[in-house]
């Protein structure tokens, strides 16, 4: 309906489309449900761009996310990222998209929220996933040999290199240690704030229109 829209108005030759989703659902896959992990099923979300004129349909298997989208947007609309207000943490996927895939690109995902106990980290590069939490064994899958994740190498002597390669990269990106009291103290003070509004008349925590949402 969307795109019949932009048809009858004439705006289909002019008109950047991306379809897109935040995260995806276990569905009872493994026994779990919701998101909360790092499984392909809550992990891998679609992402489908087109942008006529700018390139032609392909497939694009080097590993992308959800935060590459913005910039993706601007450098289609023209607009020079460093003009911005604070530098962007995701990059450009119009390169690729023309085919010029960076074949061993890695892209990083976080998991802070229920069901943790200790922030969830996990990184991607080439058929590599590699998945850190504090309070759980280290977990690394090759996708290409092992697309259903069954295989834990991380504790493979065969595989030591490469699990050291991104508990290196994991390092150099993030102080876990900072990381976990900064979301303890945010967690504290969201208690807090939550105590309070329940005093008297009850305010959600969320914002909600009380008519014409």
């Amino acid at each position: 309906e969307l795109l019949d829209t932009l048809d009858s108005c004439g705006f289909t030759d002019n008109t950047v489309v991306v379809f897109v989703s935040d995260h995806g659902d276990m569905l009872g896959e493994r026994g779990l449900w919701y998101k909360m992990n790092f499984f392909e099923g809550a992990a891998r979300i679609p992402l489908s761009i087109a942008a006529p004129g700018k390139f032609r349909p392909r497939n694009v298997s080097m590993p992308a996310t959800a935060m590459d989208v913005l910039p993706t947007l601007l450098e289609l609309a023209g607009i020079d990222e460093s003009q911005l207000a604070m530098p962007l943490d995701g990059q450009s996927l119009v390169s690729a998209a023309k085919g010029d895939e960076q074949a061993d690109r890695m892209v990083a995902s976080e998991y802070m929220a229920e069901g943790s106990v200790s922030p969830m980290l996990m990184l991607r590069q080439g058929p590599w996933k590699f998945v850190y939490c504090a309070a759980d064994p280290m977990q690394l899958f090759n996708l290409e040999s092992d697309s259903l994740e069954l295989n834990n190498l991380a504790d493979k002597a065969e595989h030591l290199e490469t699990v050291q390669h991104f508990v290196d990269t994991m390092n150099s990106r993030w102080n876990l240690d900072v990381l976990d009291d900064d979301i303890r103290e945010n967690q504290q003070r969201r208690i807090v704030c939550y105590e309070a509004l329940r005093q008297g008349r009850y305010t959600h925590w969320d914002y909600q229109p009380v008519q014409d949402a």
